[in-house]
């Protein structure tokens, strides 16, 4: 089926909604959600039961930089600067220089066991080399992984921001493809320029985004998130055009206004948690209609040599030798090098080629994405054993509470209130989801053997927690109560309510 404009928006609901509904029954089981959206777009292409035809990688490279805006900008602005600054110097160098010694590891062994050229080994390397922000952010976050000594803002400052580092090589090597007469020394300005002007370009974006956010006054709430996509695409574009790198951009421009006082600041953090989400589904769909299945099979066997190669030598190497020179654990250096995990950054630069038209360009794609899923089927589903088997994980349910959590939380206008909840209670084992709590209720924190919990509609309540409690109007502690203490009022609130800050079910 060829996608009109009669049944695009049909077509793209269906998947979008299969999507989310699959990914959230089975991500119980272990299995990646980013994986599953690659799967249902392979379904739903020429080569599977859906038969929708789509080849057009301009198209999908389109979306997937406008995807790569929102996912790098969201984890911007929910990057805490007080969790990154102690390990600010080596998630740095990971981002760099650590992308560039994958980059040239994996080169040079794709050289060794493939007819490629050179610069064709290093292509393919370049387009592999960093970690992949949405796979990172999505499965950690979703997974509540709790690590110990900063292990967390390592790898998602690492993730967040070694995307750049990988563009500038594909360039910089698609270019040396396409030029067979240059010379390597000949791209080095060319990674210069676009990381400094990159660099330059983000923090004078933030600053002017974060004057014209509080200065201007807009007659509704909901035009701020608006305009700082407008922002965002302004700060990307513009340093892309006068040659610096917009990914780099964006990243820096985020990160400086997560970190400041703005208007209404929770609607826009939110909106791009939503936003961010949304552009990972679709950009996991697109890739997966613009693969075709029965032509990855022929590179199984070489792509599965390459993708081992990469887990188990090259990101490994590219860690130990990048933080020789910083006084970490080998646990943590091992659970670092495991945490690389590729997912549709790879896959978008690898349209690159394809489009430049070079000669093995759809070789190259075919193994990178074969590439990515390896990655996100070995590595993604054994993150949290991993942790606990080089003992890095904290103890399960404990999240540690950043200042941008505190920010986004919703607080009503009234005092806090605490529930000792004793074993007799009603709420006792039950989750918060139904308890049927008051919708203008919210517990925003649980605090269960001297320990904090942020609580979601999943978690269960256990005898002697106390529940700290907002809501907008006293009497609404009343019913709070009830729902607490009385199984014979469950039923005198409707469902769907909120139940705890941020989540409703």
């Amino acid at each position: 089926m060829d996608l009109t404009i009669e049944n695009i928006l049909l077509v793209g609901s269906i998947l979008l909604f299969i999507s989310i509904i699959v990914g959230k029954t089975t991500y119980k089981f272990g299995v990646p959600t980013l994986i599953l959206f690659l799967a249902i777009g392979m379904l739903a292409g020429s080569d599977g039961i859906g038969g929708i035809h789509f080849d057009d990688p301009k198209i999908a490279q389109l979306i997937g930089v406008v995807s790569l805006n929102f996912i790098l900008f969201s984890g911007g602005l929910d990057t805490d600067w007080k969790s990154i600054k102690p390990i600010l110097k080596e998630g740095l160098v990971l981002s760099t220089l650590g992308v560039l010694l994958t980059a040239l590891s994996l080169g040079t062994f794709v050289w060794f066991i493939t007819d490629f050229t050179i610069y064709e080994s290093m292509l393919l390397g370049a387009i592999v080399s960093s970690t992949d922000a949405a796979a990172v952010f999505s499965i950690l976050r979703s997974k509540s992984l709790s690590l110990k000594t900063n292990l967390r803002p390592t790898l998602e400052l690492e993730s967040g921001s070694n995307d750049p580092m990988a563009y500038v090589l594909t360039i910089a090597f698609l270019t040396l493809v396409i030029n067979q007469d240059r010379s390597i020394v000949s791209i080095v300005p060319l990674f210069f320029q676009q990381m400094i002007l990159g660099a330059i370009a983000g923090f004078v974006f933030g600053i002017l985004s974060k004057y014209i956010i509080n200065k201007i006054k807009l007659d509704f709430e909901g035009l701020y998130p608006v305009l700082v996509i407008a922002l965002m695409f302004i700060t990307f574009s513009t340093t892309d055009f006068f040659g610096g790198n917009g990914f780099l951009a964006i990243y820096i421009c985020a990160v400086y206004l997560g970190n400041q006082d703005l208007i209404h600041k929770k609607t826009i953090l939110k909106m791009y948690d939503g936003l961010a989400w949304l552009m990972q589904i679709v950009l996991f769909l697109t890739l997966g209609l613009l693969v075709f299945p029965s032509q990855i099979i022929p590179y199984i066997g070489i792509g599965l040599l390459i993708s081992l190669f990469l887990i188990l030598v090259a990101r490994p190497i590219s860690v130990f030798l990048s933080l020789i020179f910083f006084k970490m654990k080998l646990r943590r250096r091992l659970y670092i090098s495991w945490v690389g995990l590729r997912g549709a950054v790879p896959i978008v630069f690898a349209t690159y080629p394809l489009l430049a038209g070079i000669e093995k360009a759809n070789m190259i794609f075919n193994i990178v994405f074969f590439i990515s899923v390896t990655s996100i089927l070995i590595q993604g589903t054994t993150l949290s054993i991993f942790a606990k088997w080089l003992k890095v994980a904290l103890p399960e349910k404990l999240k540690k509470i950043t200042e941008i959590d505190k920010f986004i939380l919703d607080l009503p206008k009234s005092s806090l209130q605490e529930f000792k909840i004793l074993p007799d209670f009603f709420a006792v084992n039950k989750r918060i989801v139904d308890l049927n709590f008051p919708k203008s209720a919210f517990i925003i924190m649980i605090k269960r053997d001297k320990e904090y919990i942020r609580p979601g509609g999943s978690t269960e309540i256990k005898a002697n927690d106390t529940l700290m409690v907002l809501a907008d109007k006293k009497e609404d502690y009343t019913e709070v109560k009830e729902c607490l203490y009385k199984p014979n009022n469950i039923k005198k609130h409707q469902p769907g309510n909120v139940k705890s800050e941020g989540t409703t079910e």
